[in-house]
């Protein structure tokens, strides 16, 4: 089976989800070139990405034996396999950032380090297409023997997504041919039809590639093959190999599901292919099974920040509205699954709800699994630290960010994500241009400046004459939006797409100003790891307390004070720039260990150990006379930049005085 590029295939495309021209779709990413993050909040993060993170990355790939094991399998070297079976799946997300950073910031050293591995992966590479070093090296020659645990397609799918990427921002080919030779041996070998296996990976991954890879190539037997692993879920075939289907998103056919269950990076990156699937087929009913499936999750199985994945047991969504504050999981990888999730369900139906999900992911599911250098990373996200919290010297925040897991999936995903980033800020429809992530940035027709997320104020500049459809995000936690604009000043609703359709000349500005207001938040009463507290956000960011910035009590002691009056404080030299929240409160002058930590309500004394803000001394630093109780002041930061300065104890949940 030979293929062929698509006639309009395009290099130095910087955006990962670039639908066919027949894809049915309400908007499309931005064409060629036309989205670039030029300055504030995010071009910080994508500076440090590039410059440390991606090219650090080649060395800790070497350290892992990542790379010695493709030689190995190349016959370059001799020697058994090294790390989990997925190794190859971590250099493919790595040469994936790659690209998007060579098309971000063109780099002669970024090219040498693509052409050095993509030329290992050639060379390690059957006659037949088949690819995965580690199989390889250990299975002594056999092959999808136990797909729901080997993984091979699931490294197939990141290295279609990687070959997409290097041939979209760079013109390359080589591991797009690689990519082509691996997809044409699936499907030889997958589907329907004589002789075929009728066998689906138990990590998806691969729907996602397939679809991209048709999107490149033209070759409509990638698309079919991803329809057909799409849909062969939910039958039985994991059960029957002795696999625990809800684990692996095989319990129900996708087009009957209601919600997500199961390994949570799975769940989404299955749901995400499956979005894929629906735009490029004009499959209706997968995309409305899709939407169903994202809203329940939205509205039972996501954390605060966004975060998704209940338990640390088999990383998985719990059952609706089980989301523990201080052992909830969070992984990094199923915030990044998110966001793609949502990028592609805004991109079939408009809807500014997913660009809203979004900015909620991006911002605290996501960053607060990197360090504001760069180069550390969070595997899993709870939001709550303890004094003594658990520690697994692989994954726990206990031990703070760290360079490096033996299951290295968040780091490499984390870097392609920002290198990307770019290409999620904007869409394009006939005649018009919608804005969904605020940052400095040049957005096809207009320039950005502002500085989100800190501040609430968005200049938006026309750079070109002639009529555009402008399109603007009103945010829905921003209670009062104020939209100033050539024709005057309009009020828009929160959680809306504000259109400004006029004739424009360049020069033209339209300011947004949003309400960033702080406000407490309480928990669904069926979340029971929440009840009786209150988190804070202040515009898109949600706010933890730390233990670094407070002063005579500790965190774990707090409580706080339902409506008094949140002041702000803007910190230039604090964690990158950051605007500082000051929390009134409650904190015991002194924690007593007691010899029973629990106490009757309705026998003697039991009133004196209640919490009642009345008992405590109107003096701050006091103590109350019923209670040891004394008025504090508890400062809290945005939760992305928790666990910069040591991994103290922090909590975003803050329980109520009462």
């Amino acid at each position: 089976m030979t293929t062929t590029l698509a006639t309009d295939s395009r290099a130095h495309t910087a955006t990962p989800v670039l639908p066919t021209a027949d894809a049915h779709l309400a908007l499309r990413p931005l064409p060629t070139g036309d989205a670039r993050i030029t300055g504030g909040f995010w071009a910080l993060r994508q500076e440090r990405n590039g410059r440390d993170a991606i090219r650090g990355g080649y060395a800790l790939l070497e350290a892992a034996g990542n790379f010695r094991n493709l030689r190995i399998a190349a016959g370059l070297e001799e020697g058994d396999a090294t790390g989990p079976i997925f190794m190859d799946s971590d250099v493919t997300k790595w040469l994936e950032a790659v690209a998007w950073e060579y098309g971000r910031a063109p780099s002669e050293d970024l090219l040498d380090l693509q052409r050095e591995v993509t030329a290992l992966y050639a060379q390690a590479q059957a006659d037949d297409g088949y690819l995965d070093s580690v199989q390889q090296i250990r299975g002594k020659g056999e092959r999808y023997t136990d797909l729901k645990w080997s993984h091979e397609m699931y490294c197939a799918g990141h290295l279609y997504q990687a070959a997409v990427a290097q041939h979209r921002a760079t013109g390359d080919t080589g591991l797009l041919d690689v990519a082509v030779k691996n997809a044409d041996h699936l499907v030889r070998t997958f589907g329907e039809g004589p002789g075929k296996q009728q066998d689906i990976d138990g990590h998806p991954v691969v729907e996602m590639g397939l679809v991209e890879l048709y999107r490149e190539t033209g070759n409509r037997d990638y698309l079919d093959l991803a329809h057909w692993f799409v849909d062969a879920r939910g039958h039985g075939i994991i059960e029957r190999a002795g696999g625990e289907p809800t684990y692996f998103s095989d319990r129900v056919p996708i087009r009957q599901a209601t919600t997500v269950e199961g390994h949570a990076v799975r769940a989404v990156y299955l749901a995400a292919g499956a979005v894929d699937v629906a735009i490029e087929t004009g499959d209706t009913e997968l995309l409305a099974a899709s939407e169903r499936q994202f809203a329940d999750m939205l509205a039972t199985k996501a954390f605060i920040t966004g975060g998704l994945g209940a338990r640390w047991d088999w990383e998985a969504f719990g059952d609706p509205y089980e989301l523990p504050t201080d052992r909830g999981y969070a992984e990094t990888c199923a915030a990044i699954g998110g966001i793609q999730w949502a990028w592609r369900l805004l991109l079939a139906t408009g809807k500014p709800e997913y660009a809203d999900a979004i900015e909620r992911l991006l911002y605290n599911a996501f960053l607060a699994g990197v360090s504001l250098a760069g180069t550390e990373y969070f595997y899993v996200n709870p939001l709550q630290q303890r004094d003594h919290a658990h520690q697994d010297e692989n994954r726990s925040p206990a031990h703070g960010r760290r360079g490096w897991f033996d299951c290295a999936c968040c780091p490499p995903n984390i870097m392609r994500t920002f290198a990307s980033l770019d290409g999620y800020l904007a869409t394009a429809t006939d005649g018009g241009l919608q804005l969904h992530q605020y940052a400095t940035a040049s957005l096809g027709r207009v320039d950005v400046e502002t500085g989100y997320p800190h501040d609430g104020h968005v200049r938006v500049t026309v750079t070109e004459d002639g009529p555009l459809a402008l399109g603007l995000r009103i945010p829905g936690w921003s209670d009062t939006t104020t939209v100033t604009g050539p024709d005057g000043t309009d009020s828009p609703a929160p959680g809306t797409l504000h259109v400004i359709d006029r004739e424009w000349t360049a020069g033209d500005t339209v300011e947004l100003v949003f309400d960033t207001t702080p406000h407490r938040y309480v928990a669904d009463t069926r979340i029971d790891a929440a009840r009786g507290q209150v988190a804070i956000e202040r515009g898109p960011l949600v706010y933890a307390v730390e233990q670094a910035d407070q002063q005579g009590f500790t965190v774990d002691d707090l409580t706080v004070d339902a409506d008094a009056t949140i002041t702000e404080d803007r910190q230039d030299g604090l964690l990158d720039g950051i605007v500082t929240l000051r929390v009134p409160g409650r904190a015991p002058a002194e924690h007593v260990q007691a010899a029973w930590p629990y106490r009757r309500l309705d026998g003697p004394g039991g009133a004196d150990h209640a919490l009642d803000a009345t008992s405590v001394d109107d003096a701050a630093g006091s103590a109350g006379p019923a209670t040891g109780l004394q008025a504090v002041t508890a400062t809290a930061v945005p939760y992305y930049a928790w666990a910069n300065r040591g991994a103290a104890p922090m909590r975003v949940w803050l329980p109520l005085a009462r």
